[in-house]
């Protein structure tokens, strides 16, 4: 078995020691090298050539994002931000996921026991073994070059549901960004830790014409809405005569998941059917498949991300193997297809 090779960058021994404790225990991966700074990390990386590396923010000489950007530019590796769940922690962890990082975990501490976190490590670095860290430049989306159709319809009765994992975080943002203001009321599933998902959700909500949210039990989803899953919470879907509205609960995990998007997709077949649109993003594994095939038997129109745009084609080419994808759009052209369909096919 080739073994998924991890370079473990941050200031504090403790923590590499933890985390190659954690790596070097599982028969599928091992620590090639650790650095306490970026400048021995840039040596490392060109030496080792690690599959996956875990990455500080705050570290002395240079700090995590600055360093990020280089190796971005000249030595492209997927890259796990191992970041502290304090309000400037999981903001700046929102930037280093724009600049090019594919995924998130909490740091170690009292709220993370090193438990919790092992599971959490070790699924996201079987993810970014497979993630295509070229995949942001291939098709990129430019906001201010497309004029899109704006959404021409009463849209109170429709719904979009959006799945995503590995790499999801950039794919959601490109996507809702060019959404209008009057867009169907969204939910969504983002795989993420909690404290993450509030900063995830405000950055999005900075961004876009649409309002987004971490979502709270009992909100009601309307025009020109998104709601997104708190992280270690699944939300569902549910419906009272003509009002929307979601729950969130707790629940055992699915596909080692929690929010997990079946969870959702099966709730949007049951209570929106033919008035859904299902929307499945780049990520590891099978999470949304199941669910967006039992969209696609009640009614829906569901769109998966290819290949070619994924950073993991994992999620959206299960979903295409069940029948359940009526589109399969690069990331640049979702968008517009989500405001045709709205337009032309309900």
């Amino acid at each position: 078995m080739k073994k998924i090779k991890v370079l473990v960058v941050d200031d504090s021994a403790v923590i590499r020691r933890v985390l190659t404790k954690i790596i070097d225990n599982e028969p599928d991966m091992e620590v090639v090298g650790t650095a306490p700074n970026p400048y021995i990390a840039r040596d490392k990386l060109v030496l080792s050539k690690p599959d996956v590396m875990t990455l500080d923010i705050e570290m002395p000489k240079m700090d995590g994002l600055t360093f990020l950007k280089k190796v971005m530019r000249h030595f492209p590796v997927p890259t796990i931000i191992v970041s502290s769940v304090t309000k400037k922690g999981c903001e700046t962890s929102m930037k280093a996921l724009e600049i090019g990082a594919v995924n998130v975990i909490p740091k170690p501490s009292e709220a993370y026991s090193i438990d919790s976190i092992e599971k959490e490590l070790i699924k996201a670095i079987r993810a970014a073994a497979f993630a295509n860290v070229k995949a942001r430049n291939i098709d990129p989306v430019q906001t201010d070059k497309k004029n899109l159709q704006p959404i021409s319809i009463a849209t109170t009765n429709k719904i979009i549901a959006i799945g995503a994992s590995t790499g999801g975080t950039e794919a959601i943002k490109d996507v809702l960004v060019q959404l209008p203001a009057n867009t169907p009321g969204i939910v969504m599933v983002q795989h993420m830790p909690p404290s993450f998902t509030t900063a995830f959700a405000e950055r999005l909500n900075s961004l876009c014409k649409i309002e987004v949210k971490e979502a709270q039990d009992g909100d009601v989803v309307y025009p020109g809405l998104a709601l997104l899953a708190p992280g270690d919470f699944h939300m569902v879907l549910r419906r009272e005569g003509a009002r929307y509205f979601v729950r969130v609960k707790e629940g055992p995990q699915v596909w080692h998941q929690r929010p997990a998007v079946d969870i959702l997709f099966k709730s949007v077949a049951q209570f929106a059917g033919s008035n859904a649109l299902g929307v499945l993003l780049t990520g590891m594994g099978k999470d949304g498949a199941q669910g967006m095939q039992l969209m696609k038997e009640q009614g829906s129109i569901n769109i998966a991300q290819d290949e070619k745009t994924s950073v993991v084609f994992g999620m959206p080419r299960a979903a295409i193997e069940t029948g359940a994808v009526d589109y399969i759009e690069s990331l640049h052209n979702i968008p517009e297809k989500i405001i045709y369909l709205i337009n032309n096919k309900f």
